[in-house]
């Protein structure tokens, strides 16, 4: 399976949020990730239903995935609103709602594809008992909330031990890291297991096509 390259638009510019995601794929970007923050769950406001929206030309245009990672509390409130505006993928976090089976039935009653996200803190046995109604389990590599924080080392074997876990549960979900992932630790995360990497401030700082190009090398040396 080839690894995706999900570049975050919390790190693009807002005033041409578009061109700015157009780049990235331009340039070898595959998905496009929306992280959605309620100032409660996480201490950071992002942005809403708009966002998505926002990105729906280059969803037509291109085919392209629009990923969009709830960190909110009792995320079922917002599911149909995000279906609505054009998510392909919800991830909700395993700690932000008491009952995450429901929440992933509803989003797979919506048309989208379901996803459960795990802090640094959080163990995968969390996440366990709903591996095989996933199409998408998520390693936070930073504790969520800001973007630009470093990558916390020990999130590579924890990626290994989730991979690891969902090959013995016989699940064809994807497995995506989140937080301070770059083209030097990119290696080690795919040889752990995942296929799914975000980026940000990686991708959109500097010169989009060069940061992408840099990914690009080292992710299809590993495909």
């Amino acid at each position: 399976m080839a690894v995706k390259l999900a570049p975050s638009i919390l790190a693009a510019d807002f005033t041409r949020l578009e061109a700015h995601a157009r780049e990235a794929l331009d340039a070898g970007a595959d998905w496009l990730q929306v992280d959605v923050m309620d100032g409660h769950f996480v201490p950071n406001i992002s942005f809403g239903t708009a966002a998505v929206d926002a990105l729906q030309r280059l969803r037509r245009e291109r085919g392209v995935v629009v990923d969009v990672h709830l960190m909110v509390e009792r995320p079922e409130r917002y599911l149909g609103a995000f279906a609505r505006a054009g998510a392909d993928v919800l991830t909700v976090h395993v700690e932000a709602t008491a009952h995450v089976h429901r929440a992933v039935q509803e989003i797979k009653g919506l048309g989208v594809r379901a996803g459960v996200a795990l802090n640094p803190a959080t163990p995968i046995s969390a996440v366990e008992e709903v591996l095989p109604d996933l199409d998408l389990v998520l390693v936070m590599s930073v504790n969520p909330g800001f973007g630009g924080q470093a990558f916390i080392p020990r999130s590579t074997d924890k990626v290994r031990r989730l991979r690891k876990a969902m090959d013995e549960a016989g699940s064809g979900a994807h497995l995506q890291v989140d937080g301070g992932v770059s083209p030097s630790n990119a290696p080690d995360l795919v040889r752990a297991g995942a296929d799914v990497l975000v980026a940000g401030s990686a991708v959109f700082e500097g010169d989009v096509r060069a940061n992408v190009e840099a990914f690009r090398r080292v992710l299809d040396e590993k495909t």
